[in-house]
């Protein structure tokens, strides 16, 4: 007997990105694979799961995926399920815990619904959590950027602000940090496409936190060209002068 479909999209979105998360520790658990062939597979069996059950359980929404070939008919769809199987694969592949699943769906064009589960902290953030109690902000704002490739504008904008930075993988893991208070701002400008943060933004609003493009446009999901580059994700009351500090560094 199966376990029946939520039929809240927020619950489906934790429960697939959970199960995808689960099915990810396994394989690595397994210790068959390292490096790029683990994250090959990790990559490949996350997404059949996840397509299989979007499929299953909501047949007339469509589907976009980092690791699915693009059907452009979703262009004219009203939902779309925009996931990343696997955010984070260099994370993944080398031991570290800072890799998550996104499960997100683009709701004519918003990012209205999503899960973002990082595994490796026991931890999943949803649409549906009630929105956390943020502690009051440091004196120096953290700026949470990338480990390996760290934005010369994330450098330049917390110079400005005389901001910590902080090294992190994976954009669902960075975004994540800010909304349980780990880190103040995620900056990132560069490399990313719409499966890398529309769950995270839609999590992200849902918190109450300021969720932008970096010149403070509002993020738009289901375009013909996936590719949406840069992203602001940060507390409400850092949101202007992080934006005015972006726009001085053009």
């Amino acid at each position: 007997m199966t376990d029946p479909v939520p039929d809240d999209d927020a619950a489906l979105a934790v429960v697939i990105a959970q199960e995808a998360g689960a099915l990810l520790q396994a394989i690595r658990a397994e210790g068959r694979e390292t490096g790029k062939a683990l994250g090959d597979r990790g990559d490949r069996e996350a997404n059949m799961l996840i397509l299989a059950r979007l499929a299953a359980s909501r047949p007339d929404d469509f589907i976009l995926s980092e690791e699915s070939v693009d059907d452009r008919r979703r262009c004219a769809a009203t939902r779309v399920w925009i996931v990343d199987p696997l955010d984070g694969t260099r994370e993944y592949a080398d031991g570290l815990d800072d890799w998550a699943v996104h499960i997100g769906l683009a709701i004519a064009g918003r990012p209205a619904v999503g899960a973002v589960a990082v595994p490796g902290l026991s931890r999943t953030w949803s649409t549906a959590d009630l929105p956390p109690a943020f502690r009051p902000l440091p004196v120096r704002p953290r700026v949470v950027v990338s480990r390996t490739r760290c934005p010369d504008i994330a450098v330049r904008v917390g110079e400005a602000l005389g901001a910590d930075l902080i090294g992190m993988g994976s954009a669902g893991a960075k975004a994540m940090a800010v909304i349980d208070g780990r880190a103040d701002i995620y900056l990132h400008e560069g490399g990313q496409y719409e499966w890398d943060n529309c769950a995270p933004a839609a999590v992200a609003l849902a918190a109450g936190l300021h969720a932008s493009r970096i010149d403070g446009a509002p993020l738009v999901y289901n375009c013909h060209d996936p590719l949406l580059p840069d992203l602001l994700i940060c507390r409400p009351e850092l949101a202007d002068r992080t934006l005015a500090a972006i726009a001085a560094t053009r």
